[in-house]
């Protein structure tokens, strides 16, 4: 390979991945999309949260911000996370923040094209399924956890995938492949800490546990390649089972042991939240995102179709996997993509240009330099550290959006001072915490699985305005409220005279306590 490209220009002309990476990079610090990638105000109590950490130099086990949960049993769950989240703002402001979400983003496509080339995608098509996983995961693009999510399943994947691929001649391949299994207990001891998604990579090693056993139990031994192909799958289980009892025992390493587990349990087994809770309900396919994950769910029924029976057992399950997790919750849509497209990209046959296809992934793996991501990567931490800006030029302007969030509304209570309590909308409680923490207490914000089933359901009835809506505001008293100036409640409140309107404008309200 060092024959197809000069020495030199290995190191300084870009990969495609890495075009990927500094394209994505760039459009999400500099454009518009830094301002959605704040969509979800959720991000303001991990920041605040990760500020309190840095500050305490303790992990919070009982709820800081909240008037209702406050001293109730809390699990700060994506601790790790929080504390990078809320160093960076600290120093750096919520230029910091998105500068953070961009750049992990970034490596996750920019990572998937690189396996996909190796893996002997064709270069065309590694472009296209690249960018329709993009599109498909834009309906998460958030400043949340989760992003670091998407790039350890991606990562676990590519590690469970390469323990199963063909040994070479000298069996040098397969050995590395086989250590790399026990980097899977390393990696979980951050992803635990990191977000909750870490249940996927247990998901994975027993899709691949599964399909190990499987080819040791179904081997014919008949034959000398046969029985060989027999032992290896048979010490690709006992390998694979090892590697999962290690990751397990990792994963209790976290602040709560193994309470973690019975409280993912409780939060995700619990009808009610997965019912009502947006993120956690299948996808309507009207939206954009999710046509381009439609296209990836129709793009693999034909490479099913076509190739189907080609398919080894751990790649059939984990497009199982992938698929139910997708149409169950729109939140899973970007993980399903990725491992949608790890499946089925080297199976993807093109009858035209394959010579070309080949000369340019041999390029591309030449390629060793990597000087563009991380120009890009230090380039726009220093913009991000100067407020955005290069000389008078401003490039970085991270902000919530104030047609989104009451920005005006929280601005209008600061400036009025004094402490006390506010309830505002689930989806508006990260937001206010943000900016009124500690003078401020919320009444709810999105923190689900800390309030429950019994709590969510009084507060969707008062939001509603259904019968007995007056009960939870009777039953969590609040010095103001600040609400969506077009919601039923926001109505009732000001028809009935049982609040008074203190400021307004076309996105938010605020009243004052009332009678």
């Amino acid at each position: 390979m060092a024959a197809i490209t000069p020495g030199w220009l290995r190191w300084v002309m870009p990969p495609v991945a890495d075009l990927f990476f500094v394209i994505l990079l760039g459009v999400l610090v500099c454009t518009p999309l830094s301002v959605r990638l704040l969509g979800d105000a959720g991000i303001g109590w991990h920041i605040r949260t990760g500020q309190q950490i840095l500050a305490t130099h303790a992990i919070p086990r009982v709820d800081p911000f909240s008037s209702t949960m406050q001293g109730q049993p809390w699990f700060a769950w994506e601790w790790l996370y929080d504390l990078f989240a809320g160093q960076l703002e600290a120093s750096l402001g919520l230029n910091g923040v998105v500068w953070l979400t961009a750049v992990v983003i970034a490596s996750v496509f920019s990572l998937l094209f690189r396996l996909l080339t190796r893996r002997g995608t064709h270069i065309g098509v590694a472009v296209v399924l690249v960018l329709l996983a993009v599109s498909a995961s834009m309906i998460h693009f958030l400043a949340r956890p989760h992003v670091v999510s998407w790039l350890f399943t991606l990562i676990w994947f590519a590690i469970l995938d390469g323990s199963e691929q063909p040994a070479s001649p000298g069996g040098e391949r397969a050995w590395s492949a086989q250590r790399r299994l026990w980097i899977l207990p390393v990696l979980m001891l951050v992803w635990v800490n990191v977000h909750g998604g870490f249940l996927v990579g247990f998901v994975l090693l027993a899709i691949f546990w599964l399909g190990a056993a499987w080819s040791w139990l179904t081997a014919n031994h008949t034959r000398i390649e046969d029985a060989l192909r027999k032992i290896a799958a048979r010490q690709r289980a006992l390998d694979l089972a090892l590697a999962g009892a290690l990751s397990a025992a990792a994963s209790f390493v976290n602040p709560y042991g193994w309470n973690l587990y019975r409280h993912i349990y409780g939060y995700l087994s619990d009808r009610f939240l997965m019912d009502h809770i947006d993120e956690f309900r299948s996808p309507d396919f009207h939206g954009a995102a999710q046509k381009c994950f439609l296209a990836l769910l129709l793009v693999t029924l034909a490479v099913l179709a076509a190739r189907g029976r080609e398919l080894r057992l751990s790649a059939v399950l984990t497009i199982l996997f992938a698929v139910y997790t997708g149409l169950y919750a729109s939140r899973n849509i970007p993980v399903s993509s990725l491992l949608l497209v790890m499946v089925i990209g080297p199976l993807t046959v093109v009858p035209w240009g394959e010579r070309l296809s080949e000369k340019m992934t041999a390029v591309e793996c030449s390629l060793r330099g990597h000087l563009w991501p991380i120009i890009a990567t230090v380039l726009t931490f220093l913009i991000a550290a100067n407020g955005g800006r290069i000389g008078s030029q401003s490039l970085m302007d991270a902000h919530f959006d104030p047609k989104r969030m009451p920005v005006a509304a929280v601005d209008f209570l600061t400036q009025r001072g004094g402490d006390g309590t506010v309830l505002t909308t689930d989806f508006w409680g990260g937001y206010v915490i943000y900016r009124m923490y500690p003078q401020v207490r919320v009444v709810v914000d999105d923190r689900h699985d800390l309030y429950g089933e019994k709590f969510f359901k009084s507060y969707l009835k008062m939001e509603r305005v259904e019968p007995g809506w007056e009960e939870f505001l009777r039953d969590h008293p609040a010095t103001y409220v600040i609400l969506p100036r077009e919601s039923a409640l926001t109505t009732m409140l000001l028809a009935t005279g049982k609040r008074k309107q203190l400021y307004g404008d076309d996105v938010a309200i605020v009243l004052d306590r009332g009678r």
